[in-house]
């Protein structure tokens, strides 16, 4: 009997994905929790070295 994923937190999720590797219903149930969450937003790739250097700075500032 397979576990209802939709009540379980992200944490419950991804230590059940983690336990049971060869679930591939909780790993599509993961994959789609996690892309439904992720933000849309997309950035270009940096063209030069100044640019590289700007979003380091930036991931930086978002990780504080």
């Amino acid at each position: 009997m397979k576990p209802d994923f939709s009540p379980m937190t992200k944490g419950e999720l991804r230590a059940y994905v983690i336990a049971h590797p060869d679930d591939k219903t909780a790993f599509h149930a993961f994959v789609d929790r996690f892309s439904a969450e992720a933000s849309p937003e997309t950035f270009d790739i940096p063209n030069s070295n100044t640019e590289i250097q700007d979003v380091e700075i930036l991931i930086k500032q978002k990780l504080e």
